[in-house]
């Protein structure tokens, strides 16, 4: 075997220009599928952090029922009472989860005295809820980050339309479950920016007042968000806690809760498939264009050689020899181009980190660019662009050992 990658490289190295021009091709190939791959990889994994930091957390738990009816808020598919505490004693008991925060949902009528307009609101523990969404105080845009009772965070869209300031009395007026009507006071303390965009009408007040406004009876939550200290195990988190709560059951021998992770929640989780498929659809075409480069440089090696084939296999070497030759030569073109690729595409990317480039997501500028690859996706990489090199070769290879010695000695 030594021999014949001797041989291989030997054939190589007789064809200099045409050897450098197809691994040039198959380096330059890798280069780019690495840099895009860290780059769309950077941007998808900042987009998901936003949206999952300042907003929705890694996963949530509702009743069974509430997220199919969520777009009403509606307050009789609160979880109430017992099932609190029960759903607390898991949370707590669970060495993956970071944080997790109460959250009550509800929608209501905003005034400010001249004009009333419509309001959906959040309302939440500050305390634990900074834990389990980190970013939320940045989308704070006026006003105090802080949350006290008595104070609202009011979407930009109504403090735009309706000219309502920092500091300014306004009125939320709710309906409980019940349909009873009740009012409260509060000072805007300050202008929350949506995650969904201009247009979003989510305020944010503390979860005490909103039970004081519902007049809700006892304990009641609409929802619990949480976050994880590593979030590359949700998905094997979200199945163990969907686990642990089909357990708990109502008085019809029904589960009680349900367990959605920030994909099902946001849409904006289409977004992130739509970069994973054009991943996808680029490696396809680093695929096409190693298949197509070393399969023609093979076919050309065979064609210019037959009188070379004709004459080692009078001599008696064996068809499989001859095979393994022109495999070996495909082989090593792969493995030249993916090793020299790697280290050019690693560079690359930590150019393009030291740069520090800048962009922009929503409402969000000045985001430095955090480029990264995984050794796995190196090693993926490197391993595909080997296999067909190997897999191109192929052809011209079985071609080249059918090859009837005398035919191809009168070859001219």
């Amino acid at each position: 075997m030594g021999n014949l990658f001797k041989i291989a490289i030997r054939n190589l190295l007789r064809y200099k220009r045409r050897t450098i021009l197809t691994a040039s091709l198959i380096t330059l190939g890798v280069v780019f599928v690495l840099a895009f791959i860290a780059v769309s990889g950077s941007f998808k994994n900042m987009m998901i952090s936003q949206i999952t930091d300042s907003a929705i957390g890694h996963l949530q738990v509702h009743r069974k029922g509430y997220v199919a009816a969520i777009e009403s808020l509606p307050i009789n598919l609160n979880i109430k009472g017992g099932a609190i505490a029960k759903l607390e004693t898991i949370l707590a008991g669970q060495p993956e989860i970071e944080s997790f925060s109460p959250r009550i949902k509800f929608g209501a009528m905003f005034s400010n005295f001249t004009e009333t307009s419509s309001i959906r609101l959040t309302a939440i523990d500050p305390e634990s809820e900074y834990k389990t969404v980190p970013l939320l105080p940045t989308r704070i845009i006026d006003g105090s980050k802080d949350l006290n009772r008595g104070e609202i965070l009011i979407p930009e869209l109504l403090a735009r339309g309706m000219k309502v300031k920092v500091g300014d009395t306004a009125v939320i007026v709710a309906t409980n479950a019940d349909g009873s009507v009740n009012g409260k006071q509060f000072i805007v303390a300050g202008v929350v920016e949506s995650v969904t965009g201009a247009g979003g009408r989510d305020g944010i007040m503390h979860i005490d007042d909103a039970r004081e406004v519902l007049r809700m009876d006892g304990p009641q939550v609409s929802e619990y968000a949480i976050r994880l200290k590593d979030f590359g195990k949700l998905a094997a988190f979200n199945k163990k806690l969907e686990g642990l709560l089909a357990k708990e059951l109502n008085q019809q021998g029904k589960p009680i809760f349900e367990v959605h992770t920030w994909e099902k929640l946001s849409p904006f989780f289409n977004i992130a498939r739509m970069i994973d498929l054009m991943t996808f659809f680029i490696k396809l075409m680093l695929i096409a264009i190693v298949l197509i480069s070393i399969m023609n440089v093979m076919i050309m090696a065979v064609y210019e050689r037959i009188r070379e084939i004709g004459t080692i296999a009078a001599i008696g070497t064996q068809p499989g020899k001859i095979l393994q030759m022109f495999v070996l030569e495909g082989f090593c073109l792969g493995v030249g181009g993916a090793a020299i690729g790697s280290i050019v595409g690693i560079g690359i990317i930590l150019i393009l980190n030291l740069l520090k480039l800048t962009y922009s997501f929503g409402r969000d500028t000045g985001i430095i660019l955090q480029a990264s690859i995984s050794p796995a996706d190196v090693l993926m990489i490197s391993a595909t662009v080997i296999i067909i090199s190997v897999i191109a070769s192929l052809q011209p290879a079985f071609k080249a050992s059918r090859m009837e010695p005398i035919k191809a000695l009168r070859h001219v």
